[in-house]
């Protein structure tokens, strides 16, 4: 009787292969590769890009294979014109962090921290003593109020946000420019509210700076010839909640929508040859009217 012989042991369907492993990580495989070098990357070493993914050596201008710092003109650049980030999530997380830490410091020491560093335009009575405000000189208010919060659902709901508006612009401007955006908005929003609201009213809360994410955020969607009609339908929902709910200060909320919208599309739209001009120059143009406001609104209370 005729025997066949033995093949090999099965291999799978004809044609099938497997996928080359990460050029960092060999156990991984991936079927993505950089758009610059073509090497695979795994998905801890993508690098969002404004085509594709790049793996980190691209991402930082280096040679693949190089080590050290590349020159800044080979560097990749975002959108706006920033260096691109091996990570860029990162200041976003660091805001976060910030913002959570310091509601953890609220509970722990008690309102005399919040009163403290609260933004309040006027000295008003209370215990153990007078506290004083923006009019009395503690400028640092306008600041420090965008760092601290009310409660649990408010600091969620910042944060939240945050995450959601604030991942997409860092990667798209770049680390320098998108703080420049967040921390003018959050000034500008508190300005607005000191020049408006009761000068014995306290109002805390990171939402000026968020409300100027939203801003920018339009900015960068008409950037990119994308639906604008989910981010005005979130933006007037927000609105909508900022105008009918008491207890909200709508003033800042309106005035970091504002300076965001004014910075985000100076950032996104400049001219590249005068681009950095135009958007420090947009970023510079509203602490000149933060500080405006401020005097203005200074001056009528003293």
């Amino acid at each position: 009787m005729d025997h066949a012989a033995a093949g090999p042991p099965d291999a799978g369907p004809p044609g099938a292969q497997s996928l080359p492993g990460c050029y960092r990580h060999p156990d991984r495989e991936t079927g993505i590769r950089c758009t610059r070098c073509e090497r695979p990357i795994c998905p801890d070493c993508m690098v969002n890009a404004s085509v594709g993914f790049h793996c980190p050596d691209c991402a930082a201008g280096r040679t693949p294979g190089a080590k050290g710092p590349a020159p800044a003109a080979a560097r990749p650049r975002t959108l706006a014109g920033g260096t691109v980030a091996a990570d860029p999530y990162l200041v976003t997380k660091v805001l976060i962090g910030v913002n959570l830490a310091l509601f953890v410091v609220q509970l722990a020491v008690g309102d005399r921290f919040t009163q403290r560093f609260e933004l309040l335009g006027q000295a008003y009575i209370t215990f153990p003593g007078p506290v004083e405000g923006v009019a009395e000189g503690q400028w640092y208010r306008l600041l420090t109020a965008t760092f601290l919060h009310t409660g649990y659902m408010h600091i969620l709901f910042n944060m939240i946000s945050l995450w959601w508006l604030g991942g997409p612009l860092e990667g798209a401007l770049g680390r320098v420019r998108y703080l420049a955006l967040y921390f003018c908005s959050g000034l500008a929003g508190s300005a607005l509210a000191y020049l408006i609201a009761e000068p014995n009213q306290p109002s805390l809360g990171a939402s000026g700076a968020i409300f100027g994410l939203f801003g920018a955020t339009a900015a960068l969607v008409r950037r990119r010839n994308a639906d604008m009609r989910p981010v005005v339908i979130l933006l007037v929902i927000s609105l909508i909640f900022t105008f009918s709910r008491d207890g909200i200060s709508w003033q800042a909320h309106l005035g970091g929508l504002v300076a965001g919208g004014v910075i985000g599309f100076a950032m996104l739209h400049a001219p590249r040859e005068r681009r950095t001009l135009v958007q420090y120059g947009a970023c510079a143009l509203v602490l000149v009217a933060v500080v405006g406001l401020t005097l203005l609104r200074t001056a009528r209370l003293t």
